[in-house]
């Protein structure tokens, strides 16, 4: 495997961090599609009012947009959302610049989708993303998506414990799926967990 390029920023709390990635192509957290318990997620539920987080290429929008749910998508790298805009075709107006701890959505949400997001900040702002989902959601509310656990220091990603994310979320959510996920790309695989939680 090649060594990543030398990038000038280290800080993946600024913008300027994934937008050098994004324009130097090094997105090897990017699927590249739709994952498969996402799709089966979608095609069980009602349409929902969500909102994809650090959506990166947003390729999950798109589905979700097809099948009638009205998702929204931001991130706060430019380059980011001009490549998500770029790949969405008819749904690019629901791709959005912003930064997820400040952005207030234009109705009450039924689902916040993670993917990805958790792990890309540093494990201090976990607390302050956790608290932020509980703010965004309702009672009964869901957020459901990819959880990534692993130990190793380096990152983004930065994978956490079980126990730790049990910790940061049971006050406000409860578990209601946990599986086994089929279809990892090589950063993620054997270290991930499709899951859903509910807003108390």
């Amino acid at each position: 495997m090649a060594a990543p390029p030398d990038f000038a920023s280290r800080d993946p709390l600024s913008p300027q961090f994934w937008d050098e990635r994004f324009e130097r192509d090094f997105t090897p957290w990017e699927r590249g599609g739709v994952p498969v318990a996402l799709r089966r997620f979608v095609a069980s539920s009602r349409p929902l009012a969500t909102l994809v987080p650090g959506c990166g290429s947003a390729h999950e929008l798109t589905l979700m947009c097809e099948t009638g749910w009205d998702a929204t998508a931001i991130d706060f790298s430019p380059e980011a959302v001009a490549r998500a805009r770029t790949l969405a075709g008819p749904w690019a107006d629901r791709i959005r610049q912003a930064d997820f701890f400040a952005y207030a959505p234009d109705k009450p949400l039924d689902l916040v989708y993670e993917q990805a997001f958790l792990c890309a900040l540093p494990r201090a702002r976990r607390p302050d993303v956790t608290r932020r989902w509980a703010e965004l959601l309702g009672r009964g509310g869901l957020l459901a998506g990819y959880f990534f656990f692993d130990d190793v220091e380096k990152g983004p990603p930065f994978g956490i414990g079980r126990e730790e994310l049990d910790g940061l979320l049971a006050p406000a959510f409860a578990c209601v799926a946990d599986e086994a996920v089929e279809d990892s790309i090589p950063v993620f695989a054997g270290k991930e967990r499709w899951m859903v939680w509910q807003r108390r």
